[in-house]
C-alpha cells in the first residue's frame, strides 16, 4: 500500500493528485508500505468537475479524476430498472469529447423490454457515430461483442448505480467475482456495489475499470460558447451559421436549428444542447 506525501498534499492541486490508471513512482518503506514520489503525466482521463462545498463556483472547481489513461469509456444505461435518462447520456458523451476518449454506448437489460424499444431510445447515437451495444448478462445478449469492444484496450466502465456494470464484467469474464445488488424498491435508484474505482485485468488482453455509480458530472473547465464542439452532429453546421457567436437558440440564419427542422438533427438531442449550454451560461454569468 503506498501513501501520498505531505508536500503533495499540501500543494493547491486544480486536478486530483492520484487516480486510479495513473503511472506513479514509489519508494519503498522498511515495513513494506510504500510512497508515491512522482506521479507520470496523463496520456488521458475520465474527468468531472468537483464543485465548492455549497452553491458550485468555477473560480474554486476542482478537476476530479475518475480513472486516468484510459483508451476508451463505455458508458452503460439500463432499459430499465433504472430507467435510462438519455439527457445524462448526452452529458456523458460531452465529457467523453472533451477528453478526446472513444466512448461506447452499451444499453443493458434488453431483455427487460421489446427490441424495438431498445433500439427506439438508442439507435440515434449510431447514426451519429457511435457504436452502440445491446447487452443482457441475464441471457447473455451482447456479452460476446462487448468482450470484444474491451479486448486489448484500457476501458472504463460508468454509469449510474443499478445498471448493471459489475453483472456485464461477471459476464464477460466469469470469476471476477463482482459484488452486485438489486435496484432499491424504494427509489427506483441503483444502490452502490462498487465502492471505488478498480483496474481489472481481461483474460483476452487489456484491463477494465470498475467505477461507483455515478449520478451526476458536472463538466470541467467548459465555455458555454464551447458546448457545440462537443456535439458531434451539431459541430459540422456551427460554421454555416449567420453569426459567429451563434448560440443556436434564437437567432436568425441558424444553421443548426435548420438542420433540427430538416431531421438532420435529433430533437431530443438538440435540446440537451441547449438545457448544457444553458446551465453553463448561468455558471458563467454568476462568476463573472
Amino acid at each position: 500500500m503506498a501513501q501520498l506525501p505531505g508536500r503533495l498534499k499540501k500543494e493547491w492541486q486544480e486536478s486530483s493528485i492520484v487516480a486510479v490508471g495513473d503511472w506513479v513512482s514509489v519508494s519503498l518503506n522498511a515495513d513494506g508500505t510504500g510512497v508515491i514520489e512522482e506521479v507520470a503525466e496523463r496520456k488521458s482521463v475520465l474527468s468531472r468537475s468537483r464543485p465548492s462545498a455549497r452553491d458550485r463556483d468555477l473560480s474554486s472547481d476542482q478537476e476530479q479524476v475518475l480513472v486516468a489513461n484510459i483508451d476508451q469509456v463505455v458508458f452503460v444505461f439500463a432499459m430499465k430498472d433504472p430507467f435510462p435518462s438519455l439527457r445524462k447520456l448526452d452529458r456523458f458523451l460531452v465529457v467523453a469529447e472533451m477528453n478526446q476518449l472513444t466512448a461506447v454506448v452499451c444499453a443493458n437489460k434488453v431483455d427487460l423490454v421489446k427490441p424495438e424499444k431498445a433500439h427506439e431510445l438508442f439507435d440515434v447515437y449510431a447514426q451519429i457515430g457511435y457504436q452502440v451495444i445491446y447487452t443482457s448478462a441475464t441471457t447473455g445478449a451482447g456479452i460476446d461483442e462487448l468482450r470484444r469492444c474491451l479486448q486489448g484496450k484500457i476501458s472504463v466502465l460508468a454509469g449510474s448505480s443499478g445498471v448493471g456494470k459489475s453483472s456485464l464484467l461477471n459476464a464477460i469474464q466469469p470469476g471476477l467475482g463482482l459484488k452486485v445488488s438489486e435496484v432499491s424498491n424504494y427509489s427506483g435508484k441503483g444502490t452502490h456495489t462498487t465502492r471505488f474505482a478498480q483496474l481489472l485485468a481481461l483474460d483476452g488482453g487489456g484491463y477494465v475499470a470498475d467505477t461507483p455509480g455515478i449520478r451526476g458530472l458536472a463538466l470541467y473547465d467548459l465555455e458555454p460558447g464551447e458546448v457545440d464542439a462537443y456535439f458531434r452532429e451539431i459541430a459540422p453546421f456551427v460554421a454555416d451559421c449567420r453569426f459567429s457567436d451563434c448560440s443556436h437558440h434564437h437567432e436568425p440564419g441558424c444553421a443548426v436549428r435548420a438542420a433540427v427542422q430538416r431531421g438532420d438533427i435529433s430533437p431530443q438531442r438538440y435540446e440537451s444542447y441547449l438545457r448544457l449550454r444553458e446551465e453553463h451560461q448561468a455558471l458563467d454569468d454568476a462568476a463573472y
